[in-house]
């Protein structure tokens, strides 16, 4: 009775490491993807996507310069676009061109703090300062905050480093 216990329990843990085995290979076979903002990703979105999540844009500088400006609750918000001087830069496919590179929040009156946003102790933000700026920026994700008197004052949500070493591969 014991040695049939004990196959069972040896098959059981053989499944379970099969199934974390499994799991574990999805997670590193998923593309990493950039910080998004309301569901508005770097070199995915489009300006119509950003155009139906922020409405019409306050300034329209997509020609001259890639960027639309919208004004929100608490501030206001400047999207970059791909554009073809950034694709020959960077070496990146054409089909990229117009989708949302760069998306920066200039808030007004925010009350966080780099220790209420959890970033003082995060190991993957890098700090950079020069009082009274403090700049926090994990390049895993593509995120940055910018605080100055210790109060945020804005938030960058881009790409990642290796979102775009994968694109630049063709990947």
């Amino acid at each position: 009775m014991r040695n049939i216990i004990s196959g069972r329990t040896h098959a059981r843990g053989a499944v379970t490491l099969v199934a974390f085995a499994a799991f574990a290979l999805l997670l590193l076979s998923q593309p990493p993807r950039a910080a998004s903002w309301k569901g508005l990703e770097p070199f995915v979105s489009k300006r119509a996507d950003v155009e139906r999540v922020l409405g019409t844009p306050t300034a329209d500088h997509l020609a001259q310069h890639g960027t639309l400006q919208f004004n929100v609750s608490g501030g206001a918000v400047t999207v970059f676009f791909v554009t073809p001087k950034f694709i020959a830069a960077k070496k990146l496919s054409p089909e990229l061109e117009g989708t949302v590179l760069q998306i920066v929040l200039q808030h007004e009156r925010a009350t966080d703090t780099p220790e209420s946003l959890n970033v003082v102790s995060n190991s993957d933000y890098e700090r950079q300062a020069k009082a009274p700026v403090e700049v926090y920026t994990n390049a895993k994700e593509g995120l940055v905050y910018t605080f100055i008197d210790s109060r945020l004052k804005t938030t960058r949500y881009s790409y990642s480093a290796q979102q775009l070493a994968r694109i630049q591969r063709g990947k």
